[in-house]
């Protein structure tokens, strides 16, 4: 099991994200945009950075949903790989069987 102080941490970074996500994507579309003027992109790089960094996308981690483990994590799944093996084990994910030779 995961630090909760880091998991409680990582989704609090989710929250934020989600809550500036327009914001930011406007801002950029702005500053990447060629007909925006120098003044236009210099004010918009100046609200970005008001944005809090925990707001970026960039700082979220993946975690199982289970244990919060960041390491190991499979994607398709929403798991760690000691989760996944145990849910495969017990017969919890459809379509994947647990091999052993």
């Amino acid at each position: 099991m995961a630090k909760k102080c880091m998991v409680e941490r990582d989704r609090k970074r989710r929250k934020l994200a989600n809550q500036y996500a327009a914001k930011r994507e406007a801002l950029k579309a702005i500053i990447r945009s060629p007909q925006s003027s120098v003044e236009e992109r210099f004010e918009a790089q100046l609200k970005l950075q008001q944005i809090p960094r925990n707001a970026a996308p960039a700082r979220q981690r993946n975690r199982c949903a289970l244990s919060g483990r960041p390491r190991g994590y499979y994607r398709k799944f929403g798991l760690a790989r000691n989760q996944l093996r145990a849910a495969a084990v017990r017969g919890e994910i459809p379509g994947l069987t647990f091999s052993s030779w």
